[in-house]
């Protein structure tokens, strides 16, 4: 390592930011992120052992990096999601491609439904759409689980005449074969499974536990351990279609992070974008003072915002930045408010200032 970068990696700060890897000819080839900016880039040149060959590759080409500091572990995951698809790094895309988004489709074929993985949502009219993901093989491994859990894993799924393979192995039911009732029997799975990735119900879960916990009682660990598989790759799948349905909503967030003993960070959030942010100086303010500034700025930016807002629907583009911001919302460290229209509508001491004062008593007063 040069002599030059070990002396911008031992200065770097022990705070949030974003780190941007550069090789000999300065082209910004790694962008990430770090609570703690320092030990972060460390790990990378320091008991390396245990890293992949991708990071080992990246290393080796490492020459010089910059960074940009952030007051919060969130603005820091939202600025390396925004940079990675601005620069478009080339170790980015080798370790996880940003574009590669995928889709479940259910769509009406003859002889009876089909469930299809694509990396564009299917046409086919009446179809049903679940997406985007952001793992490809987590969606299919999901959807294998699915299939063999609910004997559904036909090897023939376009015969309507003959029974499959995996009939007489006893992983499919039959459908293949034409008889009426056992067409029947898949169609009634293929709307279990549409319930399911809809949130409406978790049968097929409950049958995935239970077939772990049969295996696991056999000591037939290796199938057992399949199943667990099975049931990480299916709630991946579930948690994503929240957080779509989260983020579509629109909701307002307002979010005030701890930035160190005498400043919190105010962030305004709709659905997915980041409206507004600023730092204020807690510490000489009282609760009455901040819930006013914060009120009041909420007032301001969300009723300004709430035409672009409202009419920008979720696409694949927007997948990361809503990950980002559902998964802290969903931390035990957040400190946030779901702000309801109405409360934006009515003047005086009402729902928002109420909901502000509970925020800042649980954010400031009480650390």
């Amino acid at each position: 390592m040069p002599a030059q970068l070990i002396d911008k990696v031992a200065s770097l700060p022990l705070t949030p930011g974003v780190y941007l890897m550069k090789d000999g000819l300065g082209h910004v080839i790694y962008v990430g992120k770090a609570k703690q900016l320092r030990k972060r880039v460390q790990s990378y040149f320091y008991n390396n052992k245990g890293h992949s060959p991708k990071v080992k590759q990246l290393v080796k080409h490492i020459r010089d990096l910059d960074y940009r500091l952030t007051d919060t572990e969130l603005e820091a995951f939202m600025l390396e999601c925004q940079l990675i698809k601005e620069i478009k790094p080339m170790y980015n895309r080798k370790m996880k491609n940003p574009l590669a988004y995928s889709y479940i489709s259910i769509v009406d074929k003859a002889p009876y439904r089909q469930i299809e993985i694509g990396y564009e949502p299917s046409t086919e009219a009446g179809g049903l759409v679940y997406g985007p993901y952001t793992s490809r093989s987590t969606v299919e491994r999901a959807v294998l689980g699915i299939k063999e859990s609910q004997l559904i894993l036909c090897s023939s799924p376009h015969s309507r005449n003959s029974r499959c393979l995996n009939h007489s192995l006893g992983l499919c039911i039959g459908m293949c074969g034409g008889g009426e009732a056992a067409v029947a029997q898949y169609e009634a799975v293929i709307d279990e499974i549409i319930c399911l990735l809809e949130g409406r119900d978790s049968r097929i879960v409950a049958g995935l536990e239970a077939r772990m916990e049969e295996a696991a009682l056999r000591f037939d660990f290796e199938t057992a351990a399949k199943f667990r598989d099975y049931l990480g790759a299916v709630h991946s799948l579930l948690q994503k279609e929240q957080v779509i349905e989260f983020t579509g909503a629109n909701k307002n967030i307002i979010v005030l992070e701890p930035v160190d003993e005498h400043s919190h960070k105010l962030i305004l959030i709709k659905g997915s974008v980041i409206l507004f942010r600023t730092l204020l100086a807690t510490k000489a303010l009282n609760e009455g003072q901040l819930t006013g500034m914060i009120a009041a700025s909420a007032r301001e930016v969300f009723h300004s915002s709430s035409q672009t807002a409202a009419t920008e629907e979720m696409s694949r583009h927007k997948i990361d930045e809503a990950q980002i911001i559902y998964s802290y919302l969903k931390s035990s460290s957040s400190h946030y408010l779901l702000v309801p229209p109405e409360w934006l509508e009515d003047e005086g001491v009402t729902g928002l200032e109420e909901g502000i004062a509970e925020l800042v008593q649980s954010s400031v007063l009480d650390m």
